[in-house]
């Protein structure tokens, strides 16, 4: 099932940009919108929720950022009440083990996948989605 918009939230722009040329290429969605900052994407969420605005099916989260970093971000997101389901996929560089056994305790959390990100782990979330949806 192909996702309508996809939210990446990642401080290094530059994994931002090969994320996006992946996610186009592998005709992942149909928009992705890109936050440096994970408040910024809370902000978006609790705006378009308001206002029936757009929301993601598909919110990929970095954990290591400046400001507000994954866990903060997720810790925001579980107390929103939107309207829709998101599937959250962690995609971090960390193989810190507690990183990995954190995750779990987000049911929002749908996998925790290990940079870089290829078309074999995007095929795998576009089947997580399709379940979910």
């Amino acid at each position: 099932m192909k996702n309508k918009l996809t939210y990446i939230i990642d401080d290094d722009k530059l994994t931002v940009k090969l994320m996006s040329i992946l996610i186009s290429k592998n005709d992942f969605c149909e928009e992705i919108q890109s936050f440096y900052n994970a408040q910024h994407a809370i902000d978006k969420l609790k705006q378009n929720d308001l206002e029936d605005g757009f929301l993601p099916d598909a919110i990929l989260l970095d954990l290591n950022m400046p400001f507000m970093d994954g866990w903060q971000f997720l810790d925001e997101f579980i107390l929103l009440s939107l309207k829709k389901e998101i599937s959250i996929f962690i995609m971090t560089s960390s193989i810190d083990p507690a990183d990995i056994e954190m995750a779990k305790k987000y049911s929002v959390v749908k996998q925790y996948i290990m940079k870089p990100i290829t078309a074999e782990k995007l095929n795998t979330l576009c089947l997580l989605i399709g379940e979910i949806n």
